[in-house]
Parts: C-alpha cells; sequence; structure tokens
C-alpha cells in the first residue's frame, strides 16, 4: 500500500492520529499538496459519503471520519496556500433562527469540505440579517440552510425574502434542507434545491456552482 493509498484509509476509518502522520510524511517526501488533497483527503470522503447514502455507514461513522479529515487538512493547509491551491468554491451554512439542532448542518458542512468546498458556517439560530450581511461580505454563491423542526421553516422562507430585499437573490444559489423539509416546500419558498441527505447535499451544490 502507498503511503497516499494508506492516508485514504486512514480517513476512512476515522484514525486521526494515522490521518495526520501520512500526511506529514507525504509533505515531507514532496509529494504535491494538490495530490495530497484529491487522492488522500477528498477521495477519501467521497467514498464516506456514498457509503452513507447507501446506509453503509452512519453519524458516528462519517463523524469520525471527518475528524480524520480535519487533522490532515490541519497539516495540508499551509502547503495548499503556498501552492496556490483553490477550494472549488465557498458556501455558507447556519441551522435558522429559533433552531438549536446543528447534526445535520455538520454532516452538510464535512461534506461541502470532503470535496473541496471553502465552508463559511455561521452556526445556530442564525437570522436573515447575518446571512444578508455574509453574503455581501464573502461574495460565497450558495446558501444552505437547515431547519428540524416545523417551526423554524418558516425562517428559511424569511431569509430568502430577505435575501431578495437585499437585491442578491441572483448572486446565489439557495439549498434548503432538514427533517419536516420537501421537495414541494422547497418550491414554494423559492429555494434552487432541496436534498434529502448530506451527501446529495454536497454534490446538489457541486453541481449548482456550474
Amino acid at each position: 500500500m502507498t503511503l497516499l493509498e494508506q492516508l485514504n484509509e486512514a480517513i476512512q476509518k476515522g484514525k486521526a492520529k494515522d490521518a495526520k502522520e501520512f500526511t506529514i510524511k507525504l509533505l515531507a517526501e514532496n509529494v504535491p499538496p494538490k495530490k495530497i488533497l484529491d487522492e488522500g483527503l477528498l477521495s477519501a470522503m467521497s467514498v464516506v459519503g456514498t457509503k452513507f447514502k447507501n446506509n453503509e455507514v452512519f453519524v458516528p461513522e462519517v463523524l469520525i471520519a471527518a475528524r480524520a479529515l480535519n487533522m490532515a487538512t490541519v497539516e495540508l493547509k499551509p502547503a495548499l496556500v503556498a501552492a496556490g491551491v483553490e477550494p472549488i468554491g465557498r458556501a455558507i451554512i447556519c441551522t435558522v433562527k429559533g433552531d438549536l439542532h446543528d447534526i445535520g448542518k455538520n454532516l452538510v458542512r464535512m461534506m461541502l469540505e470532503g470535496i473541496g468546498f471553502e465552508v463559511i458556517d455561521l452556526g445556530v439560530d442564525v437570522g436573515a440579517e447575518k446571512i444578508v450581511e455574509t453574503i455581501k461580505e464573502t461574495g460565497a454563491p450558495i446558501v444552505c440552510l437547515s431547519a428540524l423542526l416545523t417551526t423554524t421553516m418558516t425562517s428559511q422562507k424569511d431569509i430568502i425574502e430577505a435575501i431578495k430585499a437585499a437585491g442578491l437573490r441572483d448572486k446565489v444559489k439557495i439549498m434548503v434542507g432538514g427533517a419536516p423539509v420537501t421537495h414541494e416546500y422547497a418550491a414554494q419558498i423559492g429555494a434552487d434545491a432541496y436534498t434529502a441527505d448530506a451527501a446529495s447535499a454536497a454534490e446538489k451544490a457541486k453541481e449548482l456552482l456550474s
């Protein structure tokens, strides 16, 4: 097994310490950072994402794989910056006003990072004003809004209305998700996309970029 394959496997299995060590070794051997990113980190998370989608692994496995990915990323990031490697795009993500649930949001963030996005995570209980401000500051073209309660779904609609009122609607693609959210509801409130799981959300975000 090559070092890159070992790194890939360590991330899939959630072995954070190994993932960190293999990344350091690969950099010491002058393997291009982009190659480490693509063949080590991103392809590993892609496998995890597919398995998650097919119910072959579950939330705990995804969380430990993501932790391993993060450990490797910390080591790799300075080399990527030095090599001028850009993320594929930027995305803003949050759980909407009135809602404190974050597992779904965190899974989507990890899947987005796992395919090469730079993610601006605003956390939970986030109102329209903060999102409008962040779109203006960052120019991120993707906005992901999570709601886990039927009572907070209306916040997704309020945020979309505020983005329109700020004259930014044509600059962003808006994705919505969460247990009570449906395709019909997403269409009704004027969102660009709804996905039922984190792996599909990442794929859809990539599609919306192009």
